[in-house]
Formats: structure tokens, C-alpha cells, sequence
């Protein structure tokens, strides 16, 4: 079997579809089609089943795809080895990162890392942590930008390394007019706005510790759309000090409030990455980013 086909089915697996695939390796449908056709010939079984508008593999298929990850893992560690051996800034890194990381941090970074080593391209992916976390470990960023809350239970240890970058508040905002409250119980009886899972979770876990359970009406990953429905007195909500400096909309006021706990910024690589020049420029530059964006709040 040809391996560069394996890496073809470890990407549609990867994608779950044949398009993502196409889009994830810079080919075609039809030729990543054409590629698995191929394979399947080679492997004397069918390993690709249509399942509504996306693509499944069949046991035969995932037994490939479980090798061709294997494949894939291999070329990357040859790769690291080589980057490192040569010691140049130079090539491609993928990066995924949450919205308001891609909003605040990393326009700066990126020009940044542009001006001092023009030989590297980032290739940035906006996914929220649970994907970002998700895709390094599936070969298919080279790192994460990521976030969870001060108190949240400590992740387990694992196979990534986790690389803490900084730390910003949370405010609770309300309706301009409104004082800010002094603690999150005040807020007890209104009716509130969510975000992503994540941060519905913290919301759910301040308020219970405060001793009330949140009534949420409404929920949004846009932090714009929720300061537009705080404006608009549907409701109360929390944000972040990275998302209220990415867009400030009229009609709010924020503030912090006892009771609430920091956001944790992390970069997650796996380990072997951490010695290629062009993710340590990459994490340098995130870093000096962060830690100025942090302090200025």
C-alpha cells in the first residue's frame, strides 16, 4: 500500500468528510477521492462508507487509519528532528486558538514573528479549547492557544505539555445605567446570557458557590452579541477582560466582582515540538504578547 494514501484516510478520518480532508491537504475532492479509491483497491476491502453529508470508515478502515496516524506521527518527529538539527526559522506552523485570543494576541504576535523571521508561515485555525486540544493531539496543529478558569479542577497530566502564558479577570456586566456589582450575588434574580460550554460551566460554578443557581435565557459564543443583549436589558452575563477589549459595544458597564476567578491562558505542543526553532519563536512571541496585553488591563 502506498503510505502517502494512508495519510490521505488519516486526514478524511481526521475531517470526517471528504471535503475537510481536501481542504486540510490543499487537494481536491475528487483527487482525495480518487486517492482512497486507489487504496481500497490496494487493500482489497472497503474502507469509506457515505453517512449523510460526511464520510465513516469501516472497521478495515479504521484499522489503516490507526497505522496512518502512527505514519503520520513518524514524518512529524523527522521533521522536528531536521528543523531542530538545522536551526532555522523557516517553514509552516499551525496554530489553533480561541476567538478572543485571535482577536487581542495574536495580530500582534504574528506581525510580530512576520518582521523577525519572514521565512515562516502560521497557519491559524479558530477553534475553542476542547477542539484546539483535540487537533494538536491528532497532528493537526502544531500547537494550541488555549484557556480554562483559576479554579477549575487542575487538567490531568498527560501526553502535552502545557505552557502557562498569563492570566486575565472576569467582569460581570450589566446594563449602562446599572451600578456593577460588588459580588456575583447581587446579580442573584436576573436573567442571564451564556457562552460556550466552558464558560457556561464557570457560570454555573460561581454562581452556585455565591448560593444561587443562574437562570440563563439566552446563550452565544459572540461576546459582541452578548454585550448587545446586555444593552438591550435581556439580561445579565460574565466575559472576559480579552473579549471587552476586542470589542467594547455602548450601553454596557463591566467591572469584577467578588466571587469570580482569572482565566488562565495556556499553549499546549506536544513535547517533541518544543525544540523546533519555529514553534519556540512562535511561543516567545506569544508569550511577550500575552504577558503585555495582561498587564495592561
Amino acid at each position: 500500500m502506498d503510505p502517502r494514501r494512508l495519510l490521505v484516510l488519516h486526514a478524511v478520518e481526521a475531517a470526517g468528510s471528504l471535503t475537510g480532508a481536501a481542504a486540510q491537504l490543499g487537494m481536491t475532492q475528487q483527487a482525495v477521492s480518487q486517492q482512497v479509491s486507489r487504496l481500497e483497491a490496494e487493500a482489497g476491502t472497503a474502507l469509506l462508507v457515505r453517512q449523510g453529508r460526511g464520510s465513516a470508515l469501516t472497521e478495515a478502515g479504521r484499522v489503516l487509519a490507526g497505522r496512518a496516524e502512527e505514519l503520520a506521527e513518524v514524518l512529524r518527529a523527522a521533521e522536528d528532528d531536521l528543523a531542530a538539527l538545522s536551526g532555522l526559522v523557516r517553514g509552516q506552523v499551525a496554530l489553533a486558538a480561541f476567538p478572543t485570543a485571535s482577536a487581542v494576541v495574536l495580530p500582534r504576535a504574528l506581525a510580530a514573528l512576520a518582521a523577525r523571521a519572514p521565512g515562516l508561515s502560521v497557519r491559524l485555525t479558530e477553534a475553542e479549547p476542547p477542539e484546539a486540544e483535540a487537533a494538536v493531539r491528532q497532528n493537526r496543529v502544531s500547537a494550541a492557544l488555549v484557556f480554562r478558569y483559576e479554579r477549575d479542577p487542575e487538567p490531568v497530566p498527560g501526553d502535552l505539555l502545557r505552557l502557562p502564558l498569563g492570566r486575565h479577570a472576569v467582569h460581570a456586566v450589566v446594563p449602562a445605567g446599572e451600578r456593577a456589582p460588588a459580588h456575583l450575588a447581587d446579580l442573584a434574580p436576573r436573567a442571564w446570557i451564556a457562552g460556550c460550554p466552558r464558560c457556561r460551566a464557570h457560570l454555573v460554578r460561581c454562581a452556585e458557590a455565591a448560593g444561587f443557581t443562574p437562570d440563563v435565557r439566552l446563550e452565544t459564543d459572540d461576546h459582541v452579541a452578548v454585550q448587545h443583549l446586555v444593552a438591550a436589558g435581556l439580561g445579565v452575563a460574565l466575559l472576559p477582560v480579552w473579549a471587552l477589549r476586542a470589542s467594547a459595544v455602548p450601553g454596557v458597564v463591566h467591572a469584577p466582582a467578588a466571587g469570580l476567578d482569572d482565566r488562565v491562558v495556556e499553549l499546549l505542543l506536544r513535547p517533541e515540538s518544543q525544540r523546533v526553532p519555529a514553534v519556540q519563536a512562535l511561543t516567545a512571541e506569544l508569550r511577550r504578547v500575552v504577558a503585555e496585553v495582561d498587564s495592561a488591563a
